[in-house]
């Protein structure tokens, strides 16, 4: 009996002493991997998003904001686990399961799943109704195909209001109503090429939303806490708690009234003139800020965007992007560096002959004539292309290609927007014979509208070039002002070469009321009781098919300064190869001058400028 109880008792020490090594053995060895097994299932990681910040004009009214919404969110295959094993046990709580077999079981709780997927299918389109837009388009056949899809996550519904969203997650478990911010443009299509538009994923896609990104959108907080198999929060699990960090608030300097007005009037000159496409960049003389840039066909972000870009609309901000040949615009820089070099003066006679001969390219001008009279400021005020290359040679193509560089031509201008293009321009070294031929009368080189504005900045502004800035101050989420970059000031010309360039280029707005001689190629385009200095210019497209510059087509640009005598404004327009002038019924002229009339002169109303003195004479040309 001894030896019995003796062995018993071996035995029984023995399965203990298994059953310790056992016990050991999962808390030492599998115990940290089965620990973070199981955090793992229980932990939730919710991520708090930033608030993206707002864009607004210099005035502080919205461009662009941010408005809460929920996205409707389900784990198609966890969901269906959970609902029928709440099947089950609701099974058992009724007495029904005592009675039934767990093969009847399992399919009576899935019959009771699968009505449940049914009855959210349903409902949910009908308590969206109203609460998201195009809720028509939310079908319960499609939310029924997600519920039912073999996933572990998919989007139910988007854009759905807070509080019914709340009320959806609270009929229906396993239905998470996940915050979403849905980014308004409230002027539509008013800036958008300057704006751009965010991803569905918030994330800056085009324009400012794109390179203003890194402090727009601010940095998301996260949180984490444990739940219970049946959803619940378990208490007291909370942890690893970051804030979010919103983004910062943006302030532009676009004039939206401006902005508005600019982008009609380039659209309504589009359609009069028959031009594919129109640009015009308005810039504060005295700072270099933008208060206005436009394109045609720009996209409304509220409306449908596959179908606005079949129908030719765009994100692209092509003022800053797309650059092209400027034409006689350009010959503002050969004016304003041999004045500024003294090697000549506004009232100086040429002898003009009707063609130059430059390192075997011949150059023309624009009409037939013979040799003939200009001033220094005639030759610009008519735009004689062979009396600029005559100035041009004074001036030689080293200190030609310093001047070009000192204006910014060739190079980015640092505006705080993505894509922009620097131009082209060959450097100096791979010159060739005739590239001396072009560059002072506006060919063999191209500009951005951008850059065109930025040169006529730098004579209005005392011969100063400052950096166009699009971004006038960043506010954080704590209402601290950021310091900004202050923008690369160049010293161009001097003040003095500045000022009589400025009054030179009011004869190409000159109306000679005796008879034409002292006229300009946009006579009587000045606003009215105000003196402006600008110029027109063409330039020819080339011919993909030949390579060679075409006869029919082209890009007619204007550049202009407003008022001439206390400039406040620079004023850049593009047109793409107009059939006809600008004006209604395609009048006008083939320039873009009434354009710029008509933008100077809503400008100089609307800021109440005072009107310039009456000038006393005529600016000689011939």
């Amino acid at each position: 009996m001894r030896e019995r109880v003796h062995l018993i008792g071996l035995i029984l020490f023995a399965i203990a002493t298994l059953l310790i090594a056992r016990l050991a053995w999962v808390q030492l060895a599998w115990g940290p991997a089965l620990s973070a097994q199981a955090e793992e299932q229980r932990a939730r990681v919710y991520v708090e998003p930033a608030r993206r910040g707002s864009i607004v004009d210099h005035q502080g009214r919205e461009l662009a904001y941010t408005m809460q919404a929920r996205s409707l969110t389900v784990s198609p295959n966890v969901l269906r686990k959970e609902l029928t094993q709440q099947g089950e046990l609701d099974l058992v709580t009724e007495g029904k399961a005592a009675s039934m077999t767990q093969d009847q079981i399992r399919e009576e709780a899935t019959r009771r799943m699968d009505e449940k997927l049914k009855e959210m299918a349903n409902e949910i389109p009908k308590m969206i109704s109203g609460a998201v837009e195009n809720s028509e388009k939310v079908k319960s056949s499609d939310l029924e195909k997600k519920l039912r899809a073999d996933s572990t996550y998919e989007v139910l519904v988007r854009n759905v209001d807070p509080d019914v969203a709340s009320e959806i997650a609270q009929r229906f478990h396993g239905v998470a109503a996940d915050h979403q911010d849905i980014r308004q443009y409230p002027n539509g299509a008013i800036g958008e090429n300057i704006l751009g538009k965010v991803s569905v994923d918030g994330e800056g896609q085009f324009g400012f939303e794109a390179s203003g990104d890194d402090f727009l959108a601010g940095q998301n907080g996260r949180s984490t806490e444990d739940v219970a198999t049946t959803g619940q929060v378990i208490p007291g699990t909370l942890r690893d708690v970051v804030p979010a960090i919103d983004g910062a608030d943006a302030t532009l300097t676009i004039d939206l009234d401006l902005q508005t007005y600019v982008q009609q009037q380039i659209e309504q000159a589009k359609h009069n003139s028959g031009a594919k496409h129109a640009e015009a960049v308005v810039l504060d003389v005295q700072t270099g800020e933008v208060l206005a840039m436009a394109n045609t066909d720009t996209i409304n972000p509220n409306k449908n965007i596959d179908e606005q870009l079949k129908n030719g609309k765009r994100f692209e901000n092509s003022s800053i992007s797309f650059p092209y040949e400027p034409g006689s615009v350009a010959k503002i820089i050969t004016a304003a560096a041999t004045i500024n070099e003294g090697l000549t003066t506004p009232d100086e006679v040429h002898y003009v002959p009707g063609s130059i001969n430059m390192a075997g390219v011949t150059v023309n001008d624009a009409w037939q004539h013979s040799g003939t009279n200009f001033t220094t400021t005639g030759i610009f005020g008519k735009s004689s292309n062979v009396g600029t290359l005559m100035l041009a040679q004074r001036l030689g193509e080293e200190k030609y290609a310093d001047y070009l560089k000192r204006f910014g031509i060739g190079q980015s201008t640092g505006v705080e927007l993505p894509a922009e293009s620097p131009g082209l321009l060959m450097d100096l070294q791979d010159w060739g014979g005739g590239t001396f031929a072009n560059l002072p009368i506006g060919q063999g080189m191209s500009w951005t509208t951008l850059q065109m504005a930025s040169v006529y900045q730098a004579i209005a502004n005392g011969g100063e070039r400052i950096e166009p800035r699009i971004i006038h101050q960043i506010t954080d989420a704590d209402g601290n002002v950021r310091d900004l970059p202050e923008p690369e000031h160049t010293q161009v010309i001097s003040p003095e070469a500045a000022r009589t360039v400025t009054d030179m280029f009011r004869a190409t707005l000159q109306k000679d009321p005796a008879g034409g001689s002292q006229s300009g190629t946009a006579p009587g385009q000045s606003p009215e009781g105000y003196q402006a200095s600008g110029k027109t210019g063409t330039a020819q497209k080339v011919d993909p098919n030949t390579g060679a510059y075409s006869m029919s087509d082209y890009w007619i640009t204007f550049a202009g300064i407003a008022p001439a005598d206390d400039p406040r404004f620079a004023v850049a327009i593009m047109l793409d190869d107009p059939e006809r002038g600008v004006e209604a019924g395609g009048g006008g002229g083939q320039s873009a001058a009434p354009l710029f009339k008509d933008i100077a002169s809503w400008l100089l109303d609307r800021d109440n400028v005072p009107t310039s003195p009456p000038p006393t004479t005529l600016v000689l040309q011939q």
